[in-house]
């Protein structure tokens, strides 16, 4: 009997350890809280899980699979990175973050792909969509069977850029399945998840996922917002050989979804040598779906209390610890968690220091209009599309005329035209005269070129920062593509 009390007390210790460790992975949530996920891209185990299979609006991850659907359409031969497709004006009048291409405007699937997912273009993924599908609505039923084949069970698409839509629905673990689809089955591809930065005349527009060129290892997915669904992230990361998948849903700010991707990351690149502590949770696709409906944070991520329009490249940096009081995830969760790691290697820097830091040194990707170039040629592209960038803007007087941030709200008077996009010029004008049209009704052809023209629909846009409009009367601004980033 004295023999065995050793090792009764270290069973007891193993299930107290065990059992702290759950409490921390499984905390249960306050409504609105964000949904988490972190997983291995290989195998798919799944090393933690909070509200991971409560339905979510995906806004601009939803890119992920619009990405995917065109590379399978390429790597099984329907077409290449050179086919040239044409800017609609469905694609055209798309609301920001988007190019601002008019429409007739060609350009390859390549450049496509890249501004979609670096820049988030809402008008790229119509392109794509259009050209791959002949119709949005006919590459969202591609969408939906691509989602059905892997095992996507609570997703459903009816546009391919997460503008803000009732049946626009996901979830984490649904996202964590797209991920690992997307490494496994288009590995050749993998490139135009984790572009730095691309360079569009004399535009330089950086990454929108801020662990990119910050958090060590870092190498994809993509972020999205709106205000119905809060800040989201699909992130990967590899280290030693080993790559994880984190998801992020619903955090409030773009900064707080990067820093909480990379807590969960370090702590998954951390926990090596203690799986023994933690219980199994199996793989992402044995987690059971919820039967409910997305929550609904757009009065938390646009009402009145935020101080300006949210938006996707929010630089809004949370508390240390990268969570606000009462999170469990992202305080009290990462404390119980890192008890047991606790001087078993040296800490990261905090998550919440490194995402204030600049991005590392990196060379922009080119992208340009028309037919794919080299040499001389591409020289000439760029400048081209450079030159059209500098066309001087009129100037006039300014009128102050306030917006919602949400594309969803439709405007009460359709006298009070929409916001410019933050890199217009101060001089740059709207039509006061225009009507406002929220997201996801059908636009005539625009009247003259898309960039030049600050949209007139109010915000909702995934990846999207926008400023009170400042409309301006009468006078028609010079083109210029919008920044939205």
């Amino acid at each position: 009997m004295h023999a065995l009390r050793p090792l009764l007390r270290k069973s007891l210790f193993n299930l107290f350890a065990a059992a702290l460790a759950s409490a921390a992975l499984l905390a249960p949530r306050a409504a609105g809280a964000e949904a988490l996920l972190l997983i291995e891209a290989d195998s798919g185990k799944v090393l933690q899980a909070e509200n991971a299979t409560i339905p979510w609006y995906p806004a601009s991850v939803t890119k992920i699979m619009t990405a995917y659907v065109t590379l399978k359409a390429v790597k099984d031969g329907r077409l290449t990175l050179d086919t040239l497709f044409t800017v609609s004006p469905t694609a055209a009048s798309q609301s920001p973050s988007k190019m601002g291409f008019r429409p007739g405007t060609q350009l390859t699937v390549d450049n496509a792909l890249k501004m979609m997912m670096v820049k988030s273009a809402n008008d790229m993924a119509v392109v794509l969509a259009e050209g791959v599908g002949g119709s949005i609505d006919g590459f969202s039923a591609m969408m939906n069977d691509t989602a059905r084949k892997l095992g996507m069970t609570q997703t459903s698409y009816v546009n391919p850029n997460g503008l803000p839509a009732d049946g626009q629905i996901t979830s984490a673990r649904d996202l964590g399945i797209l991920a690992r689809s997307f490494l496994r089955d288009l590995p050749e591809y993998e490139y135009f998840v984790h572009i730095p930065a691309i360079r569009f005349g004399k535009r330089v527009t950086g990454n929108f996922n801020k662990l990119i060129g910050r958090y060590p290892g870092a190498d994809g997915f993509k972020t999205g917002f709106i205000c119905a669904s809060g800040y989201n992230l699909v992130a990967s990361a590899t280290r030693n050989g080993r790559r994880l998948i984190a998801v992020v849903l619903g955090a409030n700010s773009g900064t707080a979804r990067a820093v909480k991707a990379a807590q969960l990351l370090e702590r998954g690149f951390s926990q090596d040598n203690l799986t023994w502590l933690r219980p199994s949770l199996g793989t992402v696709d044995r987690l059971v779906p919820v039967d409910a409906s997305p929550p609904n944070l757009r009065e938390d991520m646009c009402g009145g209390h935020r101080k300006r329009p949210a938006s996707d490249d929010d630089d809004a940096l949370i508390a240390t610890n990268g969570g606000t009081s009462g999170s469990a995830s992202a305080t009290g969760g990462e404390a119980q968690v890192t008890f047991f790691t606790a001087g078993l290697q040296p800490p990261l820097m905090k998550a919440s220091e490194l995402m204030a830091t600049a991005p590392a040194a990196a060379e922009p990707v080119l992208v340009y209009t028309g037919p794919t170039r080299t040499g001389t040629a591409l020289i000439a592209a760029v400048a081209a599309d450079a030159d059209q960038q500098a066309t001087p803007k009129p100037r006039g007087k300014k009128s102050r005329v306030a917006r919602r941030p949400d594309a969803a709200d439709k405007p009460k008077d359709a006298k009070t035209a929409a916001a410019k996009p933050d890199a217009a010029k101060p001089g740059a004008k709207s039509d006061t005269k225009s009507a406002a049209k929220p997201a996801g009704t059908k636009h005539a052809a625009a009247k003259h070129d898309a960039a030049a023209k600050p949209t007139d629909k109010p915000a909702a846009s995934g990846d999207q920062a926008a400023k009170p409009a400042k409309p301006k009367a009468a006078t028609k601004p010079a083109a210029k593509p919008a920044n939205n980033s």
